[in-house]
């Protein structure tokens, strides 16, 4: 799950609102690309994936699901390996924090775009749709309390759900989004995707109905140009737990994903960690 998401970060950080010309001609999956306007190195995730593995690590850990206890959990993950890909001014906030304390004191958290949904998927783990909506819940409204904000965030986490306990074809999974989650999932989504949260799960929900593998979906998820590696994140990481989808990434995205302290590596064990919670 987070390595495959770390993938689509990567690489859908190569093509985030780039030319659509420049997506048409380079969106290959040959290799990590760099983007036309960002210095970002190839192969490097993005605040996606950091974020992500602050949510794993919170779960594999046990620890209480508090605000404060993930608010500290985002400041640690930021402190310990500062990166681009956050927003100009939520950078410079967690810059400015130390603690979850101070996090939840200062955060002004009422938006709409998609941090609350990029790094949700983890939480589809848990083992109900009870514990996974409100596990979603209380991490959205950290930063990300308005109605779309909350409602893009449990669409994310109870896709990786939907798949890692069997609850359906990937064809349905639109429809049972929309069972819990006010929401048109089911109906897909053909044009450019902006930052909201509900465009960019929408956009990750066609990618998996429409194709059977894990190239085609991270293909398809960049193809729609605009904000792609988030797109591609919610995306491979719910794809990855599907029994339907051939998981045929590309081994060069693999061996070119970053891979130092907090990189390729510790996300398999970390992987590992997260995904033996399941049944």
């Amino acid at each position: 799950m987070l390595v495959e998401l770390a993938i689509g970060d990567a690489y859908g950080a190569g093509f985030e609102f780039a030319p659509d010309e420049f997506v048409a001609t380079h969106n290959t999956l040959s290799a990590y690309v760099q983007h036309p306007r960002y210095t970002q190195k190839p192969g490097s995730y993005t605040d996606d994936t950091q974020m992500s593995l602050a949510i794993a690590e919170t779960l594999i850990a046990n620890d209480p699901w508090t605000p404060e206890v993930l608010a500290s959990r985002f400041v640690t993950a930021f402190k310990r390996d500062p990166r681009q890909g956050y927003a100009s001014r939520f950078y410079e906030f967690l810059l400015s924090v130390n603690d979850g304390k101070e996090f939840l004191a200062k955060i002004q958290g009422t938006s709409d775009k998609s941090g609350s949904a990029m790094r949700v998927t983890p939480v589809g783990i848990l083992p109900t749709i009870e514990q996974v909506i409100e596990a979603a819940t209380i991490q959205a409204k950290l930063t990300h309390n308005s109605p779309n904000g909350i409602n893009a965030a449990i669409a994310a986490a109870l896709m990786s759900h939907y798949f890692l306990y069997r609850l359906g074809n990937k064809e349905e999974l639109g429809s049972f989004l929309e069972r819990y989650i006010p929401g048109s999932w089911s109906i897909p989504w053909n044009q450019k995707v902006s930052t909201l949260g509900w465009q960019c799960v929408q956009a990750a929900v066609t990618a998996i109905v429409r194709n059977d593998s894990l190239s085609d979906i991270l293909q398809d998820c960049v193809a729609f140009t605009g904000d792609v590696d988030t797109v591609a994140a919610i995306a491979l990481a719910a794809a990855s737990c599907s029994q339907e989808v051939n998981l045929d990434l590309p081994l060069g995205l693999f061996e070119g994903l970053e891979n130092g302290r907090y990189g390729r590596d510790y996300m398999i064990e970390l992987d590992r960690k997260l995904l033996s919670r399941v049944f």
